[in-house]
């Protein structure tokens, strides 16, 4: 796809503070305030008379949610995604809280997505907020290092969706994801391997996208604590101490040496859905709510493998007790399937199989072992009068194994 002569031109582009910025579409009287995202249901906003809203704020929070995301405002008081709610309760009283709406991110990400494959179509999707472009043979990129490129970009993802996001346009992967946050929000940042000790040696070596926090400890332990410390350490000593994969690995990451291609399709490995709950449910006494959540999470993973086109063969479960530990349980079905019913009942074989005494505060359903769903059909079969729907399973379908002998 490149040569020496015209070398790659890899954007990663970011969106800025998506779910946040999705909702401020939404209520665009919140714009300039600390606003967070990470509510349920009890914290829709309240439509008064005169047409204005009454928004829940952080001081009247009670539970143990978790931070999905926050605006730049919030971020600035020390409120960031991952934090848990009463935490930012603490930092941000009158920070606005709004419930977390999924499907109204996934309608904005497939828009800028789809403005982005317009411009430049070599896209690999990294996640709802996420894309890396391969910008190498578009013509005249290369007459402004990709310049021009990325402020169209920005514009046409604007146009879609009304939101901002911030593009890294580097030679590879590993230097576009870093560059995409120096200039947040709505930066575009240009780099070259030139640029590299001034502008990337100097960040914290936990910046680079493989280096986790359990590395990021080691490494400061050893002295390392920015990727210029890793780029001036001797090979060997990397190796000695990471060992040989993962020593070479982050010599050669905090060179900005990368070449890995930007891959346009992947098949997933499953597809699941799950659900915190406000408040830590017992299988005897919210049995009636359980149920209905677990109707819910298969019926809409149901849904997601019929408009994805796929079937499923493995149906399994995820379970997080109040102790915070988890417990996943999987079956193999005898043959492919996309109905709720089906994924209902082989999720409720795998529930019978856990100790269900604790209480529970996160339940969820995976579909693995993924087939195509035109793979699975006789090629010289007739094509279906319509795609498949997933029908919710009947309402007399309870979940008789949350009333297992020892529960109470």
């Amino acid at each position: 796809m490149y040569s020496p002569d015209a070398p790659r031109l890899i954007a990663h582009l970011d969106m800025d503070a998506f779910y946040a910025s999705v909702e401020l579409l939404r209520y665009p009287e919140l714009r300039g305030l600390p606003v967070v995202i990470g509510g349920g249901r009890r914290h829709q906003p309240e439509l008064l008379p005169d047409g204005t809203r009454r928004f829940f704020r952080l001081r009247d929070y009670t539970g143990r949610g978790v931070i999905t995301t926050s605006t730049y405002e919030a971020r600035a008081l020390g409120v960031f995604s991952a934090m848990g709610t009463m935490k930012a309760a603490a930092l941000a009283p009158d920070a606005v809280l709004l419930p977390v709406d999924f499907d109204e991110y996934r309608k904005y990400s497939r828009l800028f997505k789809a403005a982005v494959r317009e411009i430049a179509p070599c896209v690999e999707d990294r996640g709802i907020d996420e894309i890396y472009v391969d910008l190498s043979e578009l013509p005249g990129v290369h007459d402004d290092a990709g310049r021009a490129i990325g402020l169209q970009l920005k514009q046409a993802v604007k146009d879609a969706t009304g939101l901002t996001c911030s593009i890294g346009i580097t030679p590879n992967k590993l230097l576009s994801k870093l560059c995409s946050e120096l200039d947040k929000p709505d930066g575009l940042t240009l780099l070259g391997f030139a640029d590299i000790p001034a502008r990337i040696w100097p960040l914290a070596a936990r910046k680079v996208n493989g280096i986790g926090p359990k590395a990021s400890e080691k490494l400061a332990g050893l002295g390392l604590h920015t990727i210029g410390d890793i780029a001036a350490a001797d090979p060997a000593f990397l190796v000695e101490h990471f060992g040989a994969n993962y020593g070479r690995w982050l010599h050669e990451a905090s060179h900005g040496r990368d070449a890995r291609e930007v891959v346009t399709y992947s098949e997933p490995v499953s597809i699941s859905r799950e659900t915190t709950f406000e408040r830590d449910l017992h299988a005897v006494r919210d049995r009636a709510t359980l149920s209905a959540i677990f109707t819910e999470l298969c019926v809409e993973l149901a849904g997601d493998l019929a408009r994805k086109g796929y079937a499923s063969k493995t149906i399994g479960i995820k379970l997080r007790f109040d102790d915070f530990k988890s417990v996943t349980r999987d079956l193999t079905l005898p043959a492919h399937t996309l109905d709720a019913r089906t994924i209902r009942r082989a999720a409720g074989e795998c529930l019978k199989r856990v100790d269900l005494t604790r209480r529970l505060r996160l339940l969820g359903v995976r579909a693995g072992a993924l087939a195509r769903l035109r793979d699975l059909v006789a090629p010289l079969a007739p094509e279906p009068a319509a795609a498949p729907r997933a029908e919710e399973p009947s309402a007399h379908y309870g979940l008789p194994l949350f009333d297992l002998h020892g529960a109470d």
